[in-house]
């Protein structure tokens, strides 16, 4: 694999018209009786914001949430399609989850904001998501507690300049969506905070991600099956578990990644840099995947593959018959300082990884202590890599 590819995204969207005949329509949260105070529920009076701004016809729609107030959230679903080309969200305010103390008002659900099934849809700051998180993490448990922000089947989506806090659960999902763009967005929780990742991508495509900062306690990218085309780049991730694909094959499952570019990235106290994760008993793929360009500060793990991974107490499952294939994975580019002995770990299943290469990457120790590469069932080429990757040929 050379290079990287460099997808370009038509999405037909503009913030701004001038054509004659497609009126533009603004609705602001505080007519439809949002008061903002952070203690009123301001949920029905978004559920009605919505239904007007869904409902008008026109080229764009747009939903203002102004700033200087903060709205108390119960978990919505903005569900389309909607008759406007392009629903526009304004984002200036803050928008406040429920504490865990106040889940016997409303019934459980996997997601705290939902939007289902919106074509063409904008979300852009300088607002906040605040998941009020520490409320939850301690009080119940992960299975119970919703993804912060969803986006499902929301073809040709933008998200920029928002900054999201806390989340009770994954910070943002994108599930079974095309064409998506998110940049500039900051994503915090701390690194104590269980399983609060930053952007989870499951049965996506044509994505890219950019200039955006994500430190949280889990992955701070977690990509999922069936899903292609991605772009990531100059991501800061830290803390956090890196940029993961996987797992995958939990359960048996047959699950596919194919052609994820990662450059420009910086991972800085992070336990994981760039990772790739499988469950043995699993079938499918892992393919045609790129890390270029990376850039280290303290990490933890900068180069993982890893075929035992097990989401337990048992972190390392013995080879079953089966196994996700992993084929054509490139680490190229890797600068900087690991905070742990093994710099590059390859621990591939008993039916082994092929075409991994591994160049130009220098990476000593930032606590003084000699690092070196571990193989197991690694098949491909090394060169120019510090430490050296002996399994490899050069």
């Amino acid at each position: 694999m050379e290079g990287v590819v460099v997808m370009f995204f038509m999405f037909g969207i503009s913030l701004s018209h001038s054509v004659t005949g497609n009126a533009q329509h603004y609705f602001d949260v505080g007519k439809f009786g949002a008061v903002g105070d952070g203690k009123t529920d301001d949920s029905p009076a978004f559920l009605k914001a919505w239904e007007a701004v869904c409902g008008a016809r026109g080229e764009t729609a747009t939903l203002k949430i102004p700033a200087d107030k903060i709205f108390l959230l119960y978990p919505l679903e903005f569900a389309g399609p909607c008759k406007s080309s392009s629903i526009h969200i304004q984002f200036l305010g803050k928008i406040l989850a429920p504490s865990a103390d106040e889940r016997g008002k409303f019934k459980s659900v996997g997601c705290w904001l939902c939007f289902m099934r919106v074509d063409g849809l904008i979300v852009d700051g300088p607002g906040q998501i605040d998941g009020n998180g520490a409320t939850w993490w301690t009080k119940v448990l992960i299975s119970e507690r919703p993804t912060a922000l969803l986006f499902h089947l929301c073809n040709d989506l933008r998200l920029s300049g928002l900054t999201h806090l806390n989340s009770q659960n994954n910070h943002i999902s994108i599930h079974s969506c095309s064409g998506v763009s998110i940049s500039n967005l900051h994503i915090i929780a701390p690194s104590d905070s269980p399983n609060t990742d930053g952007i989870v991508i499951a049965l996506s495509t044509q994505l890219l991600i950019s200039n955006t900062f994500i430190g949280t306690g889990d992955d701070c990218i977690a990509i999922k099956g069936g899903t292609s085309n991605i772009n990531i780049t100059s991501v800061t991730c830290g803390p956090g578990h890196g940029i993961s694909i996987g797992s995958l094959g939990e359960d048996g499952t047959n699950q596919n990644v194919d052609q994820v570019y990662v450059t420009g990235c910086t991972f800085k106290g992070s336990t994981n840099g760039a990772r790739i994760k499988t469950t043995p008993g699993g079938t499918g793929y892992a393919r045609g995947v790129s890390f270029q360009g990376i850039t280290l500060i303290a990490s933890g793990n900068p180069i993982v593959i890893d075929q035992h991974y097990c989401n337990g107490l048992d972190h390392h499952c013995q080879d079953q018959k089966k196994a996700v294939a992993i084929n054509g994975v490139t680490f190229s580019g890797f600068q900087g300082t690991s905070s742990v002995v093994e710099a590059i770990n390859l621990d591939c299943s008993k039916q082994g990884c092929r075409g991994i290469t591994i160049d130009n990457v220098n990476i000593s120790s930032s606590v003084g202590q000699d690092l070196r590469a571990v193989c197991n069932n690694a098949h491909g080429t090394s060169a120019s890599t510090v430490p050296v990757v002996s399994c490899l040929l050069s």
